[in-house]
C-alpha cells in the first residue's frame, strides 16, 4: 500500500495537478454532476500520500481534507465506486468528523478515476446532506463524468510526455533514440508522421488501432483517404496556412473512417518539420481517440432531451388533467350521488397533484389547497383556506395589480392570465420569494366564478438559463467578458456617458512578442501569460471598469465616469504597459518576456462616434502604437510622439 500511495504521488507530481489553480475543463464537470444528480456538493479528489486534494470543487470551501476523515481514500484503496446512502448508519463514517461537523456528510458516492497506467489517483464524487438511494440512471452518468476526468488526466499524461519529445534540444533527441522509439509505438496516443501529399511515413500501433488497419495497410493510403468527406476541407485548408506559416501548429477535431465503414472520432494535434531550406518535409500528428467522449456527451444530451420531454409531457398531462378536472367539476352538478363520489376522485388526485394546485372564489379567497402548495409555499391547507390569496403568496409590488385585474375579469370576462402560461414571482411564508410557472382557468360555480390554478416551480429552470447566458459571454481561458459580452456592454456605457456628461475611453491593447513565446515554448505557456496578464490588468483598473478578452491575444479596457478624459486614460495606460514589462512565471524555472503596445479612443458628451466606431479607432490607434516601436500607446491620430511609453523602468507621457 506505501509503494502504491508513494507511486501515485510521484505521477500526480509529474502531471501538476496537485495545488494547481481551477481549470474549467474539470469545473464543468463538477457542476454538471451536482446539477444532474441534484446534490450541494461535487468534487474531483487527488489522494496524495497524507491527504485529499480538491483539483475541482462545488460547494465546499475547503481545498483539501487529511487521508484520515477522507471517504475517497476508501474508494481508491478498493478500486471500486463506493456508495454510502447514510454516511451514520456506517460504522467506517458514524463518528467521521465531516459527518458530525461540516459540511455534514450523509450521502456519499464516489467513482475511482486513474491514470494512464491503470493506478487510481483518486475520485469523482457526489456529497448530500441528506440520505438517499443512489438510482442505476444516476450511477452510470457518475461513472460516465468520471470516465471524462480520466479521459482528460490520460490525454494530459499523453500529451505531455509527446510535449516533451517534441521540444527537446537535438542533442536529447540523440541521446534518446531508444526511448523515443518506445514512446512512438507505446504512446497512448496515436502518432504518425505524414508527406507532404498525404502519403504516411511512419505510423505507431496505437493510430492503427484507432482506425482498425494494419501499418503494412494504412501505408499503402494517404490521410484524404480515411478522412470523413465532410471534414476533409477544414483540415487541408488548416494543412495550407500551416505551409505558408500562417500559423505554427492546429488542433481540430474531426472524423477518420475506421476500416469497417464507421466514422471515429479524434482530436488531431498537427505540426510542419521543414528543411533546412524552409520547404515542407513532412508533418507530426498526433492523434487521440474521443469517441468514446462523443458517445457520452450525446448520451447526455439525450438525457437531457428525455427529462425534457418528460417535463412536456407531464406538463400537458396535467393540462389536460385539469381540463378534464374542470368539466368533471362542471357536469357533477347533475347529480349528487355522482357528484359526491366524483368530488372524493378529484379532490385525490389534486391533492397529491406534483404541482402546486389552489382555487379561489371571485372573492379573491382560498377554497382549496393541496399538499403540494404546503411543501412550496409553506402555509399549512387549515390555514390557508378562506384567506386572501393575495396576502399569502402575492408579493407585496404586485397585490394592487392581482386585485385591479380581478375586477376586471368579474367585470369584463377578459384577462391576460386566463388559460395562458405566465411566469411570475411567487411569495413563501417565510418571505422569500421563488419564480414559478402559473396556469389559470376560470370556471362558473353556483355562487359566481372559481379560478382554478397550478403553480410550478421554476427555481431550476431559470438557473440553468442564467448559467447558459454567463457561460456565452464569458472567455473560457481567462474568465473575463468575450467579444460578444463587450459588444453588449459597450453601447449601453455610451448611453450612460452621454446621459451623465462624464467621458468614457476604450483603450484596445495587443501583446508584442506573445507569438515568440507561443511558438517556442507551446500553447500551454501562452495560455499561462494571457491568464496572468488578465490578472495584472485587473489590477490596473477599477471594479466599475471593463476588462475583455476580444481574441488572442487582443484585450480592451473599458473606462466610464472619468473625471479627467486626458490623465485618466494614461495613468492606466500606463500601469498596463509596465505590468506587461514585467516576466511572467512559465513553470519549472522558465519565465517570459513581453511588453504591449495600446491604442485609446475617448468618447466625450457631443461627439458623434457610436460604439462600433469607437472600438475601430482604438483599434486603428493600437497599431500606430505597435507600427512606432511597441510598448507605448497612442490617443491623437495626428500626434508625432505616443500619448505614454515606458521606457526601461522609467514611464514617461
Amino acid at each position: 500500500m506505501e509503494s502504491d500511495a508513494a507511486a501515485r504521488a510521484a505521477l500526480l507530481a509529474t502531471l501538476d495537478l496537485l495545488d494547481s489553480p481551477a481549470e474549467e475543463e474539470f469545473d464543468r464537470i463538477t457542476r454538471l454532476l451536482a446539477r444532474v444528480l441534484d446534490v450541494p456538493i461535487a468534487l474531483v479528489s487527488l489522494i496524495d500520500t497524507d491527504r485529499q486534494w480538491f483539483k475541482s470543487r462545488v460547494g465546499l470551501d475547503i481545498s483539501e481534507t487529511p487521508l484520515a476523515v477522507s471517504f475517497c481514500v476508501h474508494a481508491v484503496a478498493a478500486d471500486a465506486p463506493l456508495v454510502v446512502n447514510d454516511a451514520r448508519q456506517d460504522r467506517r463514517f458514524a463518528d467521521n468528523p465531516l459527518v458530525l461537523g461540516a459540511p455534514f456528510i450523509r450521502f456519499y458516492a464516489g467513482v475511482p478515476i486513474h491514470a494512464g497506467n491503470g493506478a487510481a489517483l483518486g475520485t469523482l464524487c457526489a456529497i448530500g446532506r441528506h440520505p438517499r438511494e443512489l438510482q442505476a440512471d444516476e450511477l452510470q452518468v457518475l461513472h460516465d463524468l468520471a470516465y471524462i476526468v480520466e479521459r482528460e488526466l490520460i490525454y494530459r499524461e499523453s500529451s505531455r510526455n509527446v510535449r516533451q519529445v517534441i521540444h527537446h534540444s537535438d542533442e536529447l533527441v540523440r541521446e534518446s533514440q531508444s526511448r523515443l522509439k518506445i514512446t512512438f509505438e507505446q504512446a497512448a496516443v496515436g502518432i504518425a508522421l505524414v508527406e507532404p501529399d498525404g502519403r504516411w511515413q511512419r505510423v505507431n500501433a496505437r493510430l492503427c488501432s484507432i482506425i482498425g488497419y494494419s501499418e503494412s495497410e494504412l501505408m499503402r493510403l494517404t490521410f484524404q483517404d480515411i478522412t470523413h468527406p465532410a471534414d476533409l476541407q477544414t483540415d487541408l485548408h488548416l494543412l495550407e496556412r500551416l505551409i505558408r506559416q500562417d500559423i505554427p501548429h492546429y488542433t481540430l477535431e474531426k472524423r477518420y473512417i475506421h476500416k469497417d465503414g464507421h466514422p471515429v472520432w479524434i482530436n488531431l494535434t498537427v505540426a510542419l518539420i521543414r528543411k533546412a531550406g524552409g520547404e515542407p518535409h513532412y508533418f507530426i500528428a498526433i492523434i487521440e481517440d474521443i469517441q468514446s467522449r462523443k458517445d457520452t456527451e450525446e448520451a447526455l444530451a439525450a438525457l437531457r432531451h428525455q427529462l425534457e420531454m418528460r417535463v412536456q409531457e407531464r406538463t400537458l398531462e396535467l393540462s389536460q388533467t385539469n381540463e378534464r378536472l374542470a368539466v368533471a367539476l362542471h357536469q357533477g352538478q347533475l347529480a349528487s350521488r355522482t357528484l359526491a363520489a366524483r368530488e372524493a376522485e378529484l379532490m385525490a388526485i389534486l391533492r397529491n397533484a406534483p404541482d402546486a394546485y389552489i382555487s379561489m372564489d371571485d372573492g379573491g379567497r382560498v377554497t382549496e389547497w393541496n399538499r403540494q402548495a404546503e411543501v412550496m409555499l409553506g402555509w399549512e391547507r387549515s390555514e390557508a383556506i378562506g384567506q386572501p390569496l393575495d396576502l399569502l403568496i402575492v408579493p407585496e409590488a404586485l397585490r394592487e395589480a392581482h386585485r385591479h385585474g380581478l375586477q376586471r375579469y368579474l367585470r369584463t370576462g377578459v384577462a391576460k392570465v386566463i388559460n395562458q402560461r405566465v411566469e411570475l414571482s411567487a411569495l413563501r411564508r417565510d418571505g422569500s420569494e421563488l419564480p414559478v410557472e402559473i396556469r389559470i382557468t376560470a370556471l362558473p360555480g353556483e355562487n359566481g366564478q372559481l379560478f382554478c390554478a397550478f403553480i410550478t416551480d421554476i427555481t431550476e429552470r431559470k438557473r440553468l438559463q442564467s448559467f447558459l447566458l454567463a457561460q456565452a459571454l464569458r472567455d473560457p481561458l481567462t474568465g473575463l467578458p468575450n467579444r460578444r459580452a463587450l459588444l453588449e456592454r459597450l453601447p449601453e456605457a455610451v448611453a450612460r456617458a452621454k446621459r451623465s456628461g462624464q467621458a468614457l475611453a476604450v483603450l484596445f491593447i495587443d501583446l508584442d512578442g506573445f507569438k515568440a513565446i507561443n511558438d517556442r515554448l507551446g500553447h500551454q505557456s501562452g495560455d499561462a501569460v494571457l491568464q496572468q496578464f488578465a490578472q495584472r490588468v485587473g489590477t490596473c483598473i477599477r471594479r466599475s471598469d471593463t476588462l475583455a478578452r476580444l481574441a488572442g491575444d487582443e484585450f480592451v479596457v473599458l473606462l466610464e465616469g472619468m473625471a479627467d478624459p486626458e490623465q485618466d486614460p494614461a495613468q492606466v495606460a500606463r500601469k498596463i504597459l509596465a505590468v506587461a514589462a514585467e516576466p511572467f512565471g512559465l513553470g519549472e524555472g522558465v519565465q517570459g518576456r513581453i511588453g504591449a503596445s495600446i491604442g485609446i479612443a475617448v468618447y466625450r458628451r457631443g461627439d458623434l462616434e457610436d460604439s462600433d466606431l469607437l472600438l475601430k479607432t482604438a483599434d486603428e490607434r493600437m497599431y500606430r502604437a505597435k507600427a512606432e516601436g511597441k510598448g507605448q500607446a497612442w490617443m491623437a491620430a495626428n500626434s508625432r510622439e505616443p500619448f505614454v511609453k515606458l521606457n526601461n523602468s522609467d514611464d514617461s507621457i
